[in-house]
């Protein structure tokens, strides 16, 4: 019998792997066209990761674009329905790489999951992990919370510019440049504590939990550590924290994520090779109902690390 793996390169073998995972757990394929009309970017350019887009002209004068995401496809071409929509995706994005100026076609393999109630969130979380034990088995998924996060900013006080501000230096590690924003505010001593207690907040989710309850200061944030503690409980419960870190400087696209937000990286490749979370405030834009959750797989970078072995 033919070995596929031999004649496969890393990021094919890896994507095969990847689809018979997510549709071993009830996800189905969803299949999209390489380019959508170009307002849906533009209506929803708080949400890319670049504003720029490669367009060209249809044949009836529509001005297109090559998709550079894909959730927002999923979201545009799918309609509200009762109980959870589960789908993956193995789909090229195009837009300019991280770290240069040019364009370029990305593979990636992902998925989405609207509607559900906290058990998704788990799932999710799961399945992400899962996915990294696929690529490789030296890996770390890093999870961070922004409802939490905001709750805490907004609380003490930061709003506007101050709390973008306030989340760039978190996303730095930067407590003197936290403390600089949280004194231009006027902040007490207790709530500037309580901000730059945020830096703080990075290890395994048994030394995190612990920690959380501090930053429940109002009903906004309880609610946020409640629903927060209450996912990494199960997480632990189910055995699947091992390579699981909580890190509050995993700070992401705080246009898209609005709660949940995870990075996965693996040995051998220097940048993340996954990336998620929640993106509720995407799907209000688009007048959606359901909340929702997604990740994707990165495969472009998979080469590196096949190259370090």
């Amino acid at each position: 019998m033919m070995d596929f793996q031999e004649i496969l390169s890393v990021e094919e073998w890896t994507a095969l792997k990847l689809r018979a995972l997510y549709a071993s757990q009830g996800y189905r394929q969803y299949k999209m066209r390489k380019f959508e009309q170009y307002d849906l970017y533009v209506q929803n350019k708080d949400f890319l990761l670049d504003e720029s887009v490669i367009t060209f002209t249809d044949t009836d004068g529509r001005l297109m674009a090559l998709k550079p995401d894909v959730t927002l496809s999923i979201i545009k071409n799918s309609r509200d329905e009762d109980g959870p929509q589960k789908v993956y995706y193995y789909e090229n994005v195009y837009r300019v790489a991280k770290g240069t100026r040019t364009f370029k076609e990305i593979m990636q393999v992902g998925v989405e999951c609207f509607g559900g109630g906290e058990e998704t969130l788990e799932e999710t979380l799961s399945l992400a992990a899962k996915s990294l034990d696929e690529i490789s088995p030296n890996n770390l998924l890093e999870v961070s919370h922004l409802g939490v996060i905001s709750g805490v900013l907004e609380a003490c006080g930061l709003t506007g510019g101050a709390k973008q501000q306030a989340f760039a230096a978190l996303g730095e590690k930067n407590t003197q440049a936290l403390t600089a924003v949280c004194k231009k505010e006027g902040l007490d001593e207790k709530k500037s504590a309580l901000v730059i207690a945020l830096v703080g907040v990075c290890g395994s989710v048994e030394e995190v939990l612990g920690e959380l309850d501090k930053f429940a200061v109002d009903e906004k944030t309880t609610s946020a550590v409640v629903r927060f503690k209450a996912t990494l409980s199960a997480l632990q419960k189910a055995g699947v924290t091992a390579k699981m870190r909580v890190d509050f400087s995993l700070v992401g696209n705080t246009n898209y994520y609005s709660g949940l937000s995870f990075k996965g990286f693996v040995e051998g490749v220097p940048t993340s090779v996954l990336a998620g979370g929640e993106y509720n405030n995407l799907m209000k834009k688009m007048k959606r109902n359901l909340r929702a959750i997604g990740f994707a797989v990165y495969l472009d970078g998979l080469g590196k690390m096949a190259e370090e072995v």
